[in-house]
């Protein structure tokens, strides 16, 4: 659920607030099976859990149903690993075994991280109302805002569940229809989205 980032010259383990670990406890049915990026401050009561540096989270295995993942912000210069790694295993994870996974992420749209495993890989956005949602700080909530704005990424089959329980949180955005599509330059011929094509009586 968290794992450490870098302040300075200081190790904080900053967590997520107990209103949206509540909310993905609603949306899994009360349950959270894996929690890959854990640690020992970790209020989310996962099945299994993993902590560094006894087990690295984008190691071990994430075969499970239901994935909550709240991942480091920063780079980790030891294990030469970012924010795009977990992505990446969140993607695995939904395309590989059919987990539901969900993943409390800046919003960097015009990055190459969500560019790839966010828009053309996941189910929806809830883009979080919060203007500066506060982390817990080593298990704290110390009342210190973040610096960005944050999303909550599904990828999974339950759209209408997500749309139900988070449209609380944020504005929730269906982007099921870029499943699969090529975005941007790299696109050859430009087609209008089938939306567009429908003739609006």
């Amino acid at each position: 659920m968290t794992a450490g980032r870098k302040t300075n010259s200081q190790n904080q383990h900053w967590g997520t607030p107990k209103i949206y670990v509540d909310a993905v406890k609603n949306f899994f049915g009360g349950k959270i099976s894996l929690d890959p990026c854990s640690n020992q401050y970790s209020i989310v009561g996962a099945e299994i859990e993993y902590l560094l540096p006894d087990r690295d989270g984008l190691e071990e295995s994430w075969n499970y149903p239901t994935i909550y993942v709240n991942p480091p912000y920063g780079s980790d210069k030891k294990r030469k690993t970012t924010i795009k790694n977990w992505l990446e295993k969140c993607v695995i994870a939904h395309q590989k075994y059919r987990s539901e996974v969900l993943a409390l992420v800046p919003v960097a749209t015009n990055t190459g991280h969500w560019k790839k495993n966010v828009f053309s890989k996941a189910t929806a956005i809830c883009f979080l109302y919060d203007t500066r949602l506060k982390f817990l700080e080593n298990g704290q909530n110390i009342g210190k805002g973040a610096p960005m704005s944050c999303a909550m990424i599904y990828w999974g089959k339950k759209y209408a569940q997500f749309y139900q329980i988070f449209i609380n949180y944020g504005a929730v955005v269906d982007i099921r229809y870029l499943q699969n599509e090529i975005i941007g330059p790299e696109r050859k011929e430009y087609q209008l989205p089938l939306f567009e094509t429908l003739e609006i009586v």
